[in-house]
């Protein structure tokens, strides 16, 4: 008889976790005091994270931190807002309707694999401001995986469900809201969660290119200045930013959503 494999204390996982990151560091710190050349890569111009830390901290004792970070923030919080109530629609549309999906998502399917950096000199076109053709960028980013998560949540909802709420007498509102939209909603968040991500992406091309303020831009600038310890700075705030954004999307969906039960983590 296979024995259940008991689920770790959650100490233990936390305890593994913080060592993987400071084995991380350490290795950091071992090849960029070595200058470590592997041939391929060389750790020669890396900096340590000795000096990233102390770049870290002038950072946040200057005022171009509230600059830098809000500005990324309303740029990928809007262009997101604005994929979020689009896409689910358009993804809704497609995944009930026959006639939306031949009419909408084949000219979605070809927009899709345009890479973000691809956007851009259009954008700048388009939009009379660099602040909306980066928001832009950010929407474009987004709006595939939302779009793409709804409509394969919606198209695949039970059959039988919807059926049984047919006969109950339930009509096409109360289907939608009843049982589509709970039985979607887990492949509705995975693709919110996704276009978050994505958004950050496009949204730090963007600034490098057009930007003024920005994480984006400060990275860059670093890079222009050969500041190399800022530029591994901009990189770990556009991570904890990006990371705490889908942290925030995943907890907000599990809130949502209390009838899925939790798997048991191991």
């Amino acid at each position: 008889m296979a024995t259940a494999i008991k689920a770790r204390p959650a100490a233990v996982r936390w305890m593994v976790r913080g060592l993987s990151i400071l084995a991380c560091i350490a290795l950091w710190q071992v090849a960029s005091t070595t200058h470590l050349n592997l041939g391929i890569v060389t750790f020669r111009n890396v900096p340590p994270p000795v000096e990233v830390v102390q770049s870290a901290l002038a950072l946040f004792r200057s005022p171009k931190l509230t600059a830098h970070v809000t500005s990324s923030l309303w740029r990928v919080f809007a262009g997101y807002g604005a994929a979020v109530v689009i896409g689910v629609f358009l993804g809704f549309a497609i995944g009930r309707s026959r006639a939306a999906s031949d009419l909408l998502l084949p000219p979605l399917e070809l927009l899709r694999p345009i890479p973000a950096v691809a956007w851009i000199p259009l954008s700048i076109l388009m939009f009379p401001s660099s602040e909306l053709s980066m928001i832009y960028i950010t929407f474009i980013g987004a709006l595939f995986p939302i779009v793409l998560n709804t409509v394969h949540g919606v198209a695949n909802v039970d059959r039988r469900l919807v059926a049984s709420a047919r006969s109950l007498g339930a009509g096409k509102l109360a289907i939608l809201r009843e049982v589509v939209l709970p039985d979607a909603a887990p492949s509705i968040v995975t693709g919110l969660a996704i276009g978050m991500g994505t958004s950050w992406f496009c949204l730090v091309t963007a600034e490098m290119i057009s930007g003024q303020f920005g994480i984006g831009y400060y990275t860059w600038e670093a890079y222009t200045l050969q500041n190399y310890a800022d530029i591994i700075v901009g990189m770990l705030i556009i991570g904890l930013l990006g990371m705490g954004s889908s942290w925030l999307l995943t907890t907000a969906g599990r809130l949502l959503m209390p009838w899925r039960s939790p798997k048991v983590a191991r």
